[in-house]
């Protein structure tokens, strides 16, 4: 979850020291699965939705999401960077300094790491399962790059999208970046969160429409991109599943209770209560983990991430029986569902991570167990309700 309050905001005040040398290239995993991937980015604004939050009221509601898809054949079309320039080097001062104070302060190009996606190739002819992700809170969409890029690869289109105003930073195809800008810090105000997974579920919303007017062969993206060739053939709206890591992860599993078009979800580590002013401490039930639900759940969490809140909301969860099952991995902390897996090692093995660091952000599991681990156990849960 949030870790810190509006202060994420306010962090925008502090000077960033960190060195301007870059360490080694910080590698993502590659995909596992037989495909190639083919990446593209959408614009979509809607129209018919204020957007909530401070730093944009009154003005419509905008995402960006980026959709991974199996290629047809990649040959000419560059490879993604994980992070554009702006992207990385907003993230690099108010992520690390305010979200993540684990990282490095100096020492790593986030602008340097490349997917293993190449951009606006062709794809594949062929429909395919749909899987939409949903980030945690502050983070961004590209910090869960390696799953994403990997689903993909076992043939799946995955539409990975942000939720502007709570998330450190999302850049527009206009060179504009917004950063968060929540009033207040969820895990205390109750009612900051409600709004936030509200205003979350109503984005879910928004996108598998958008999705569906992309399936008819329009185009969805507000300024009318182009949009790789067959991409709209490769969509099939009859098999949607959603997964999302904390907040992402109560936002899967909310939206597929309200609407019948997710056929499935996946909540890596999310709670399933509104919280109260007192972190860590169960709040009033979501409605999902209320009623229960009648199509397949994962809550998919770690060893060494629990607080009452986490506990009562999943046990309320499981209680319904039926569809709904528990992975964990073990040895491992909050943010091993994310590229920090990955990464966080990299970083410690560079002299820029310490042990403890390390441990605190993805847990002491190597990260040639740890992201088989998350890659296998996701692609089985959709590959078995989805295929």
């Amino acid at each position: 979850m949030l870790r810190t309050t509006a202060g994420l905001t306010a962090a925008l005040l502090l000077a960033w020291t960190g060195s301007a040398s870059a360490a080694d290239t910080v590698r993502l995993p590659a995909p596992t699965g037989p495909h190639q991937v083919g990446v593209t980015t959408l614009h979509l604004v809607d129209r018919d939705r204020p957007d909530p939050w401070p730093d944009a009221r009154g003005r419509a509601r905008e995402l960006m999401a980026t959709v991974f898809y199996p290629a047809h054949d990649v040959r000419g079309y560059p490879v993604a960077p994980q992070m554009t320039p702006k992207a990385a080097e907003t993230f690099g001062w108010l992520d690390v300094t305010a979200a993540h104070p684990e990282l490095p302060k100096s020492g790593v190009d986030w602008a340097a790491t490349k997917t293993h996606s190449h951009v606006g190739a062709p794809a594949s002819p062929v429909r395919r399962p749909v899987l939409l992700y949903s980030p945690g809170a502050a983070d961004p969409r590209t910090i869960n790059t390696t799953l994403a890029e990997d689903l993909a690869s076992r043939g799946y289109v995955v539409v990975s999208f942000d939720h502007p105003g709570e998330t450190s930073e999302v850049e527009f195809p206009d060179g504009r970046v917004r950063i968060i800008a929540l009033p207040a810090d969820p895990r205390t105000h109750p009612e900051i969160f409600r709004a936030m997974i509200d205003t979350r579920i109503a984005d879910t919303r928004f996108v598998l429409d958008q999705l569906e007017v992309l399936a008819r062969g329009q185009n969805p993206d507000a300024a009318g991109r182009a949009l790789p060739r067959n991409l709209s053939r490769a969509l099939d709206l009859r098999r949607i599943g959603m997964y999302g890591h904390s907040a992402g992860g109560t936002t899967a599993a909310q939206s597929m209770y309200d609407d019948r078009r997710l056929d499935a979800a996946v909540n890596l580590e999310g709670y399933l209560d509104h919280g109260t002013a007192q972190p860590g401490q169960p709040g009033e039930l979501l409605p999902v983990a209320r009623d229960g639900v009648d199509r397949p759940l994962l809550l998919y969490g770690t060893d060494g991430y629990r607080d009452a809140r986490y506990d009562s909301s999943w046990a309320a969860m499981l209680a319904h029986g039926g569809c709904t099952m528990k992975r964990v991995v073990t040895n491992a902390t909050h943010w091993v569902f994310t590229d920090f897996a990955a990464m966080a090692p990299q970083f410690q093995a560079a002299g820029l991570m310490t042990a403890a660091d390390r441990v605190k952000l993805v847990g002491a599991i190597e990260p040639s167990r740890s992201v088989p681990h998350v890659r296998g156990a996701v692609a089985a849960f959709f590959d078995r309700h989805l295929r």
